[in-house]
């Protein structure tokens, strides 16, 4: 089952017919090498079972809501020995809400849209890149919390995320059916999330250091190499009108040196003449044969 048809995507989210991205990543070589001497590292479809290990979690939760402070990062237990927080905490983000039909309706299309995300990333960088992508996000956010004297709540949630505004640099303008009714760009949808962020950060500029260590893998793999991307092309433009005025500045000339390129427009004065060779010369550079 393709999931962009539950999600009433436009664009197949499976490698073969996936788009192109906007602005895919240049060309780098570390990865190359890394790849080379640590693919072992590579976890294909990582996002899918992350965002299934959520939903366990979550299954979980019905039947023993107390099981999420068994998971919870705690500086203090951990030191003490209960290592294992150090990977649960990214799976204890409380309750999703109240069991029920329209809950587990929503988590199902959540978790097809992260599908769809989880495919269009590794079609897009590759396996390799892409896990890279999400271990550094769960490395940072691990420290970030270590940093805080608190724990910050949801950070598990901070790779999806990262990894939603990374599918949306790529892929903005894939469209989907938003409550399976509105039709609407991804791009749209990543603007929302940004904006949300920057409001967060004005009420709690305490969680700066936080967003900047747990996005860092967004700004490096997808933002500033997009933003670079669209600088080259807004010069490559640049350059193309600019040839385009210079050709249309000689087309539009009727008169034309074939020695010193001089026309009846950029020197209406010019005396023009045709040579022996059949072609157009100014008085200048006029043939010697020529009387």
């Amino acid at each position: 089952m393709k999931f962009s048809s539950i999600l009433g995507c436009r664009e197949s989210p499976g490698l073969v017919n996936w788009p192109e991205p906007a602005m895919l990543l240049p060309v780098m070589t570390i990865f190359d090498r890394l790849e080379r001497r640590f693919g072992w590292l590579a976890f294909p479809g990582f996002l899918r079972y992350y965002a299934l290990f959520q939903v366990m979690v979550f299954v979980l939760q019905m039947f023993r809501p107390d099981i999420q402070q068994a998971l919870a990062f705690d500086r203090e237990k951990i030191f003490a020995g209960e290592i294992w927080r150090v990977a649960t905490m990214f799976f204890s983000n409380g309750q999703f809400g109240t069991p029920g039909i329209l809950t587990i309706l929503l988590l199902f299309f959540a978790v097809s849209f992260i599908f769809m995300i989880s495919d269009g990333l590794e079609g897009a960088w590759g396996i390799f890149k892409t896990t890279m992508f999400y271990y550094t996000g769960i490395v940072l956010a691990l420290v970030a919390n270590f940093v805080y004297p608190v724990a910050i709540p949801f950070s598990g949630m901070t790779l999806f995320a990262a990894s939603f505004l990374a599918f949306a640099t790529l892929f903005p303008k894939v469209e989907i059916l938003l409550f399976l009714i509105i039709p609407v760009q991804i791009r749209f949808l990543g603007i929302i999330m940004g904006v949300g962020i920057l409001l967060t950060l004005s009420r709690l500029p305490i969680l700066m250091p936080f967003f900047v260590m747990t996005f860092a893998n967004y700004f490096i793999w997808a933002a500033v190499p997009a933003l670079r991307g669209t600088l080259l092309l807004v010069d490559a433009a640049k350059r193309k009108r600019t040839f385009r005025a210079s050709k249309g500045e000689v087309s539009d000339a009727f008169h034309s040196c074939l020695i010193c390129r001089k026309t009846d427009v950029t020197d209406p004065q010019m005396e023009f003449r045709i040579g022996k060779d059949g072609e157009e010369y100014c008085i200048e550079h006029l043939p010697d044969e020529q009387p």
